[in-house]
C-alpha cells in the first residue's frame, strides 16, 4: 500500500498501526516525499515511522522515496528500481488532499504531472515548497481502491468543486474522483 504525510494521516496513522493484520505480509511506501531526511520533521517517511510503523506494525517492509542524492531528480532512478521491487497493482492507496486539491505532490498549475511516466516524478523546489519525489498518475491509479481522506470545511468545498467536472491540472484531485479504473472511498471528517 501507499500512504500520504501531512495532517490527514496523524488520526489515522495510529489506528492503523494496531489493527490485527499479518504485518510482516505487508509492503508500504509512500504517495510522495519532501527531499528532507526521514528525521526532518517535514518528513512523511518520518511520519510513517513514528505514527504508523509501530508494535506489530513495524515488520512491515517500507520502500521510501527519499535517497542519498542531494535532489529529486538526482535520485529518480533509485525511487524507481525501489519501487519496481513490489507487487503492482497496490492494494490500496491512502492519499489526503491538500487545500489547493494538490494529491500526492501534483500540484495544480503545474501540469507537467500530467504526462508523466514511470512510478515517480520529481518535483523542484517553488517559493512554498520543498522539492519533492512524488508517484506519477499512473501509479496511483495503478492500485485496486483508493481511500481518499478530507478534513474540515474549506477542504471540504474543494471536494465539492473538484466532483464537478473541469481541468485535472486546475484541481488535481479530479484525477482519481472523475475516472472508472480504479474504485474510490472518501472519508469525509470535518
Amino acid at each position: 500500500m501507499a500512504v500520504s504525510g501531512g495532517r490527514t494521516p496523524e488520526h489515522i496513522f495510529p489506528l492503523l498501526s494496531k489493527a490485527e493484520i499479518p504485518w510482516n505480509q505487508i509492503s508500504i511506501t509512500l504517495a510522495d516525499e519532501r527531499w528532507v531526511e526521514p528525521d526532518h520533521p517535514d518528513s512523511n517517511e518520518g511520519l510513517a515511522r513514528h505514527l504508523l510503523m509501530k508494535g506489530e506494525a513495524a515488520r512491515v517492509r517500507f520502500v521510501g522515496l527519499k535517497t542519498k542524492h542531494s535532489d529529486p531528480f538526482d535520485g529518480y532512478q533509485e525511487c524507481e528500481a525501489a519501487l519496481s521491487t513490489l507487487n503492482w497493482p497496490l492494494d490500496g492507496i491512502l492519499l489526503g488532499m491538500g487545500e489547493d486539491g494538490h494529491i500526492a505532490s501534483l500540484f495544480p498549475g503545474q501540469g507537467e504531472w500530467a504526462d508523466a511516466t514511470g512510478r515517480v516524478l520529481a518535483v523542484g523546489a517553488s517559493k512554498q515548497r520543498q522539492p519533492r519525489m512524488s508517484l506519477t498518475p499512473g501509479a496511483l491509479l495503478d492500485s485496486c481502491h483508493i481511500f481518499l481522506v478530507i478534513t474540515g470545511p474549506e477542504k471540504q468545498a474543494i471536494l465539492k468543486a473538484a466532483q464537478e467536472p473541469g481541468p485535472v491540472d486546475e484541481l488535481p484531485v479530479r484525477l482519481i474522483l472523475h475516472q472508472t479504473q480504479v474504485p474510490v472511498t472518501v472519508y469525509s471528517v470535518n
